[in-house]
């Protein structure tokens, strides 16, 4: 019997960033880990930084240091959201997006369900430069 691709798996991926585990294996994660992984890949990598993807990332680094301002936050929402939505949206939806910049620290939120298993998860990445 064939497994519906909304059906979640009991598989495990890559962990990031990519390491060797206690057994001496490349280190792995569950799902629901694994999509929290991407997103942070998403959210901390500047355009430019992969060679075989230079449009992948949402610059949002590059914003830390920018005045604090209404504008601001809206135009990293909406920054953010559409990263999500170009290199994720066939594995999650993305609800609700909070941006908070203090001092040189970048605080996101975001609220997503998982298509896969259609859970709610919440999760805040958290960079200091």
């Amino acid at each position: 019997m064939m497994q519906s691709p909304l059906t979640p798996r009991s598989t495990t991926q890559f962990g990031y960033p990519l390491r060797i585990d206690g057994r001496g294996r490349v280190a792995s994660a569950n799902y629901d880990l694994h999509i929290r992984q991407m997103i942070e890949q998403v959210l901390f990598t500047n355009a430019g930084e992969r060679v075989n993807r230079p449009g992948f990332g949402s610059g949002v680094q590059q914003l830390i240091f920018a005045p604090n301002s209404f504008e601001l936050a809206a135009t990293t929402q909406f920054l953010v959201r559409g990263a999500l939505e170009e290199w994720l949206g066939d594995l999650i939806t993305v609800e609700e997006i909070a941006i908070e910049p203090i001092e040189s620290q970048l605080e996101v939120k975001i609220q997503y369900i998982v298509r896969r298993t259609q859970e709610r998860q919440v999760a805040t990445f958290v960079r200091q430069i």
